[in-house]
């Protein structure tokens, strides 16, 4: 691997989550975000998109790219990974689970754009309820 690619690979994943993964032990299995690179979709105008072109592009997002998909279905196989999600959502995003060593491998991949840890959301200081 080249420093070039070293470097785009680590910045695909925060260094929190780099952390967390480094403390993992090799066959314990981590959730993650995948972000895909829509390449060919078009990017915003900024207008307001109107309902048949969010369907175009959501649509063609989903079905973009399937060389994407095989070569991540490829990485998760050797790592004992699997997808959570068919294909990719409306916003280029599938959900995997798979160890750090597999995730670092993802990372790699020229397909992918960003990896964020698989989070539960939650409101900040609780939510009051009128008494």
């Amino acid at each position: 691997m080249t420093h070039a690619s070293s470097v785009s690979q680590k910045a695909k994943i925060s260094p929190e989550f780099v952390a967390r993964l480094g403390r993992l032990g090799p066959a314990h299995k981590v959730r993650a975000i995948v972000l895909l690179h829509t390449e060919g979709v078009k990017t915003p105008t900024g207008r307001r998109q109107s309902r048949v072109e969010r369907r175009v592009a959501t649509k063609s997002i989903r079905e973009s790219d399937g060389q994407a998909l095989t070569d991540i279905d490829s990485v998760l196989e050797r790592y004992d990974g699997r997808r959570l999600t068919d294909g990719p959502d409306a916003l280029g995003s599938i959900a995997v689970e798979t160890t750090a060593a597999g995730i670092t491998a993802l990372a790699a991949s020229d397909h992918i754009k960003a990896i964020l840890e698989d989070q539960p959301i939650s409101l900040v200081g609780g939510r009051k309820h009128p008494q």
